[in-house]
């Protein structure tokens, strides 16, 4: 049976694993260092994998896969005991650091970003922003790849005045290359971005071959409400899915499941999944056929266990808005604190069908928790995840769920402080099922 999860310290532990986690890379570091915690090895991409039963955990740039093959495997069930995946995303709409940064406009020292993702565009005016990422270095041994995450305020995309665009209250119409450009300085000379990033990192400036640094809001993560029991935080979606599912995978090893419990991480979902880390790429399926691999199995194994499959694609879900509650369809009302979400689109923008919901389902059975059922309004898109992606490229039986929230993809999010232990808590018994 799944253990029970804490509120309070569930809660909690969303706080910092978000404030630690700036980037998608930062993500992976912090889910790997709590699989450390609990008796995960890194397994390096390019080497064999272990053929012992282990637990085990790979990173791939902002992308990360774990798993457990002590239960199946130890117990004799063979490489092609099935396996139950969880899987999240590590990215979340931000604005990035174009590659040639530095520029001066009217005396102000600015540095030139490009957003990505589908970000709430005023949500980061007059913020203060860090900044964090990956750089390349080179070293004697050849290039390595250094994290820095600098939580000073660096940065700020300044609103224009009421006073010279009065009109802003009817409507709020931002460029997205000319109005969310950040200062960093004042001065008639470009700042320097380069030698800034090699301060951080402890490397010379001709020593720099390449970066990926993104803006981030330095406001910590906090409880609010009258009975602070919400979660305000920037990149809910969806760290707060990658946090929940990192906890159950190591709750669930305990269990020492039939089958292989899994997590992926995948980093890209937000512009599509198209890279070699994405849920669009190999990664997923090419790691679970590695494991039946290792495990002694053939080719045949892995289409056998993959028929036994199934996976729970998790991406947050709208909570009901009170005030713009129209926009919601009104059979379906969906709360924060209420428990995880079921979600649903027949024309497979989710990939959840009946089968799919019937383990996610069983799950928050197991668990104790409530479960909601997520629907879009007929008349209005439906948002996709990784969902379909995985679904359509490993053929395993799969469910779309999430954890309710407002204010999605903007600078700074809104979810229950309950909903972590119960979203904890059904993905660790979907990934170790009640035996008959």
């Amino acid at each position: 049976m799944a253990h029970s999860f804490d509120t309070d310290t569930e809660a909690q532990g969303l706080i910092d694993y978000v404030d630690a986690s700036p980037t998608p890379f930062h993500a992976c570091a912090q889910a790997a260092a709590r699989l450390a915690e609990a008796g995960f090895t890194e397994v390096v991409e390019s080497e064999p994998f272990p053929t012992e039963p282990g637990r085990h955990w790979i990173v791939r740039g902002g992308s990360l896969i774990a798993w457990d093959t002590t239960g199946a495997h130890g117990a004799g069930a063979g490489p092609a005991a099935g396996f139950r995946v969880v899987g999240a995303h590590t990215d979340s709409p931000n604005l990035r650091l174009k590659p040639h940064a530095d520029h001066v406009k009217a005396g102000w020292q600015m540095l030139a970003v490009e957003p990505y993702g589908g970000l709430l565009h005023n949500s980061w005016l007059d913020r203060d922003l860090g900044l964090a990422g990956r750089v390349a270095v080179r070293t004697a041994g050849g290039v390595e790849a250094r994290l820095f995450h600098d939580t000073d305020p660096l940065l700020r995309v300044a609103q224009v005045a009421i006073h010279l665009e009065r009109g802003q209250n009817d409507g709020l119409v931002l460029n997205r290359q000319q109005h969310l450009v950040p200062l960093w300085g004042v001065g008639d000379e470009p700042g320097d971005v380069v030698g800034y990033l090699a301060e951080q990192v402890g490397a010379e400036r001709d020593d720099l071959l390449g970066w990926d640094v993104m803006t981030h809001p330095v406001e910590p993560s906090s409880r609010i409400g009258r009975e602070r029991d919400l979660i305000a935080a920037p990149r809910l979606d969806n760290l707060a899915t990658s946090y929940a599912a990192v906890r159950a995978l190591v709750d669930a090893a305990r269990s020492q499941p039939g089958h292989v419990p899994v997590l992926v991480l995948f980093d890209h979902e937000e512009i599509g999944s198209m890279s070699e880390r994405g849920a669009m790429s190999t990664l997923l399926p090419s790691v679970l056929e590695r494991i039946v691999a290792a495990g002694g199995g053939t080719r045949d194994d892995y289409w056998r266990a993959m028929a036994s499959t199934v996976i729970a694609s998790g991406d947050m879900a709208h909570a009901t808005h009170p005030n713009y509650a129209e926009l919601h369809e009104p059979m379906h009302r969906i709360a924060v604190n209420g428990g995880p979400v079921l979600k649903v689109n027949t024309n497979l923008r989710y990939a959840t069908d009946s089968m799919g919901e019937a383990a996610f389902r069983l799950a928050c059975e197991q668990a104790e928790v409530p479960m909601q059922t997520f629907v879009v309004r007929s008349d209005l898109p439906c948002g996709s995840t990784v969902g379909p992606m995985t679904s359509a490229l490993t053929g395993a039986t799969t469910v779309d769920f999430g954890a309710p929230t407002l204010s999605m993809h903007s600078a700074r999010e809104l979810c229950g402080a309950e909903d972590p232990a119960m979203y904890a808590g059904a993905l660790s018994a979907f990934l170790a099922p009640r035996r008959a």
